[in-house]
């Protein structure tokens, strides 16, 4: 794991990019089944797109590699990145369509997803060779998911390392990977669903995610953080586990509550914060995306978020 975040403060996200159409409606409909919803809205999505919009509201000099489409959706996804403070330089334009994920949210607050990777499918190793060895100087830690190409994976994070980032790894939508790819990630922060796809291990409770946060290092990962909703989080490394608290909330939506909490986690790494430290700011973040409705829009600014975590310190 890199030690130099001081030094290279900046956060480097390779991931998707996508329009998120969504519904809203008070219940999911059956197979088959045509209800009336609520509500829709269309804005910025993809799981790397959220991140670096989380980390470049957290503060964090953030980039994102990617591709967008030259369609009608391109706009919205450079407006919504740049209105961020996200640098662009490494996000490049292809023929064809923006990525598209269809959500639908019932009135629990509970979402399902369809994602077309479309644009996103054409980013490469020659693309993300470029964007790190340019942003490395400055870098220290790199977010990626797999919601782009899963043949790059390995060399994402093998490059990273190579050029002495602190690797994060997301693992959604969860997805078999190859042996030798875990042993090239620092921190992976599944959530219990996640875990419990990729260990074997069914993650039901903090006694259970710490045996699969156990299962990801033998794998040869430095640390897992195991999200776990309303339970909080179990942080599992080699010293042992941390159990941080949940923030209560009401929950709205829970789109984008995990990339809220990932590109905090990333800009609290980046910072030079610990991993539990780390983590806390993540939760908090996390916790306010879920009382929002939507994907980017969900994503707080830091002076929510470092008020949110005062107003805890204060009630304890």
């Amino acid at each position: 794991m890199s030690t130099t975040a001081s030094a290279r403060p900046g956060v480097v996200i390779v991931g998707s990019v996508t329009a998120d159409v969504t519904t809203f409606s008070q219940r999911l409909p059956a197979r088959g089944e045509t209800i009336l919803g609520d509500q829709f809205t269309l804005v910025l999505g993809g799981k790397g797109a959220n991140q670096a919009v989380a980390a470049g509201l957290a503060g964090a000099r953030t980039s994102l590699v990617g591709c967008v489409g030259d369609d009608l959706f391109h706009d919205l996804v450079v407006d919504g990145l740049s209105a961020a403070g996200v640098d662009l330089a490494h996000l490049r334009t292809v023929p064809g369509p923006t990525g598209i994920a269809h959500i639908r949210v019932d009135a629990s607050a509970q979402n399902d997803i369809v994602m077309v990777p479309l644009a996103n499918a054409a980013l490469s190793a020659e693309q993300v060779d470029e964007a790190l060895a340019a942003l490395a100087p400055t870098t220290s830690v790199l977010l990626t998911q797999l919601e782009t190409p899963a043949s790059l994976t390995r060399h994402i994070t093998t490059r990273a390392r190579e050029h002495g980032m602190t690797v994060v790894l997301d693992p959604a939508p969860a997805a078999p990977l190859d042996a030798d790819v875990w042993r090239t990630i620092d921190i992976v922060t599944p959530n219990e669903t996640e875990a419990s796809l990729l260990s074997g291990i069914e993650v039901a409770d903090p006694a259970s995610a710490e045996r699969a946060g156990r299962w990801f290092l033998e794998q040869g990962v430095g640390a897992a953080v195991i999200t776990l909703a309303e339970r909080g989080s179990a942080v599992v490394t080699p010293e042992g586990t941390t159990f941080i608290d949940p923030i209560p909330v009401d929950a709205v939506d829970t789109t984008a509550a995990g990339d809220a909490y990932a590109g905090y986690l990333g800009a609290a790494l980046a910072e030079g914060l610990d991993l539990a430290a780390a983590t806390r700011l993540a939760t908090a973040a996390g916790a306010i995306a879920v009382t929002r409705q939507g994907a980017s829009p969900s994503l707080p600014r830091r002076d929510e978020v470092d008020a949110l975590l005062a107003a805890q310190r204060a009630a304890v």
